[in-house]
């Protein structure tokens, strides 16, 4: 039975250092799921034929029954679950159409539910899940309000599925990183470049979330700025947090 990795979003910044720290593992295969085919494709050329290529919207639940499918087929041996894939957006939430609610939610909550039950029954001891959630969980986030509450979930899930799976020695971490230097963030907004307290390489936050899940942690929480945000969410009110976040962003808002 082969052993393998599945890794969502694998052709975006953080998932190809994902990628990239696994060719170091002891494992066959890494499946590359993401939606450009191209990216996917370029993906393969650049790591090579370790790289098995998966085409997949995840908001499409066609594509996902196509990919729960070959799992179910195939039967392999998943030591490593990856569900890095994911989308955000910074703006009022009411500037949102209901599309761009409807696919936030599927990619960075509904998705991450359903591989994590379609891939377990594949799991074994010492299989492990990172789910990529954020610093933006640890309190409420106006202007990122939908992506924040969303990575509230995952962490939320995945430190609970932790505890669920303990028994058959399955690991689940809540990868909590601050801003990461991604094409994801968006730069400039109404005109202005953003500026992002704290900002780390995709590597370092890849590195330390998968030493940190080898160790069985239920979570990671990359660079010591991150961690001081954790620490003041736990002692200080919402509010104080979210005044403080707003006066940070008065210039783009």
């Amino acid at each position: 039975m082969s052993s393998i990795a599945i890794i969502t979003g694998a052709t975006g910044g953080l998932g190809q250092e994902f990628v990239s720290e696994l060719l170091k593992e002891n494992i066959h295969e890494i499946w590359a799921v993401a939606r450009n085919e191209k990216r996917l494709s370029e993906l393969k050329a650049k790591f090579g034929e370790k790289v098995r290529k998966i085409r997949c919207d995840l908001s499409n639940a066609d594509d996902l029954s196509e990919l729960f499918s070959i799992i179910e087929t195939e039967k392999p041996d998943i030591r490593l679950l990856i569900n890095n894939a994911g989308i955000g957006k910074m703006g009022a939430s009411t500037e949102f159409s209901d599309d761009d609610i409807v696919n936030e939610i599927d990619i960075n909550c509904k998705s991450i539910c359903l591989l994590c039950n379609h891939s377990i029954p594949f799991m074994s001891v010492g299989s492990r899940i990172l789910n990529i959630s954020s610093a933006s969980s640890f309190q409420p986030v106006p202007y990122i309000n939908l992506y924040a509450a969303s990575k509230a979930f995952v962490r939320s899930y995945t430190r609970a599925l932790n505890v669920e799976l303990k028994s058959k020695g399955i690991i689940c971490t809540a990868v909590c990183p601050g801003w990461i230097d991604t094409e994801m963030l968006q730069k400039e907004y109404n005109g202005k470049p953003v500026k992002f307290p704290g900002l780390v390489s995709p590597n370092r936050v890849a590195v330390q979330a998968l030493r940190d899940s080898a160790k069985g942690r239920d979570m990671s929480v990359c660079t010591f700025f991150v961690k001081y945000e954790h620490f003041l969410s736990k002692i200080l009110p919402s509010k104080w947090i979210m005044n403080i976040w707003l006066n940070g962003i008065k210039d783009y808002v």
